[in-house]
Parts: C-alpha cells; sequence; structure tokens
C-alpha cells in the first residue's frame, strides 16, 4: 500500500484528540477527510508530518514507517504540508515564498526548474514574483502555499482547509487546481469543512467525527448518503 495509518491514537495531554483511525490511500489517489471543527482533521495532518507525536499506532509510506521521524525527514521523504490559514512568509517575495519550499533539496538546478514549472501553472505568481507575500489576495496567497508545497516534488500532499476563508469563484479555482495536481499522479489527503467541494473533488472519503472515523466510502457514494446530506452538505 502507497500510504496506510493504522490504529492512530492522538492525544493533547490527556484529551485523547484521535481515536484509533486507520486510512490507506492508494498511488495517484485523491481522498479527502471531512467532519467538523474539531473532530481532529487537522491533528491526522499534523501527526503525519511529525508536528505531532502519536500515543500508538503506525504511519507508513511507500512501505516504510515514518512516525518516528522527523519533520525534514519525512519532507525529504516526499510528503509536503499546505497548512490550515495559508501562513505564507509575509514580509519575503513571492519568489522567495517558493523557493523556501524546496529548502531540503540540494539540486540548484532541478530547484529552478522546479520554479519555472510553478510560474506555468500559476501564471499570477510569476507576474507578482517580486511582491512581498503578504501583499497578495487570499486566493492568490493559497496559490503560493500550493505552489510553496510543490516546490519539494512531493509524491504525496497534505491540504489542510484549502478553501477557508475564500470567495466563491475562488474556491472553484482552488479546486480545479488541486484536481489538475492530481491527474499528475501526486497523491492528496485533503481535510475540508466544505464538504461538497471535498467529495466533489475527491475520489474516496473519510467521514470524522470527534476523533473516530464512522464512515468510508467512494466520493460519489458519500455525496448521495442521506446521513452525510444532512450533517455536512446542509440537506442537499
Amino acid at each position: 500500500m502507497f500510504f496506510e495509518i493504522r490504529g492512530l491514537v492522538v492525544h493533547y495531554e490527556k484529551v485523547e484528540a484521535v481515536r484509533g483511525i486507520n486510512i490507506l490511500i492508494k498511488e495517484g489517489e485523491c481522498v479527502c477527510i471531512i467532519g467538523a471543527n474539531g473532530a481532529g482533521k487537522t491533528t491526522i495532518l499534523k501527526t503525519i508530518m511529525g508536528l505531532k507525536k502519536p500515543t500508538t499506532g503506525e504511519i507508513l509510506f511507500q512501505g516504510r514507517r515514518i512516525d518516528k521521524l522527523t519533520t525534514p525527514k519525512i519532507v525529504t521523504e516526499g510528503v509536503s504540508l499546505v497548512p490550515e490559514g495559508r501562513m505564507v512568509f509575509p514580509d519575503m517575495s513571492v519568489k522567495d515564498n517558493l523557493l523556501m519550499g524546496a529548502y531540503l533539496r540540494k539540486e540548484k538546478e532541478s530547484v529552478y526548474r522546479g520554479l519555472e514549472e510553478i510560474f506555468q501553472r500559476f501564471p499570477i505568481l510569476k507576474e507578482r514574483q517580486k511582491q512581498l507575500g503578504g501583499s497578495l489576495s487570499g486566493g492568490e496567497q493559497q496559490m503560493l502555499t500550493i505552489g510553496r508545497a510543490l516546490m519539494n516534488k512531493p509524491k504525496m500532499l497534505l491540504l489542510d482547509e484549502p478553501t477557508l476563508g475564500l470567495a466563491p469563484v475562488i474556491v472553484s479555482q482552488i479546486a480545479r487546481i488541486i484536481k489538475d495536481i492530481n491527474q499528475t499522479e501526486i497523491s492528496i489527503i485533503m481535510v475540508e469543512q466544505n464538504s461538497h467541494i471535498a467529495l466533489r473533488i475527491s475520489q474516496r472519503g473519510y467521514v470524522l467525527e470527534t476523533g473516530n472515523i464512522v464512515m468510508e466510502d467512494k466520493s460519489s457514494v458519500l455525496i448521495d448518503n442521506e446521513y452525510v446530506k444532512e450533517a455536512y452538505l446542509g440537506g442537499k
């Protein structure tokens, strides 16, 4: 299996935030995790990236355990995170923000080829490359953080609430960008409160409630499920 979480339990001091979850992802697959605020979605991504340590359980990437690795080592293994709230470096140029995504890569020529690839994918970032990251609009900042993560040449991309706080027209644009990235065979785990968008983009989905996986299926099945409709899709 390309990526697997087995029996993951995570605590914040005495509070159990994630309770024995299991998640499987095939190579090239886009999987979403939907759930209410505080359900434990971000905790899962932080634990994958080594920013939180599991109480028990295993995380395997390409057949190798990564739950005991440091965050920089996990990044070099080919996993990149696009954090919630965009989190650009506001006082650095757009170009330098992007180059920070390749900080752990050593081959300079390949890094600059990667930069040109990002500019081709996001022409607006090429236009704004000398501007400060903090001067961009919300949608442009989200493109910047996605571009920065792609500079690591990841095999798997983690997206934490990529449409949060964006106008509907920008949400649709970001959704198209995520689908395009997935078509390049980069595997994606996306956590979202915008469940309708998440289920439209992904191939499979997990429903997380108070730290537990309560449902999993193809996204096309979940989007028509009556419980999911009522609880997460506004009854639509």
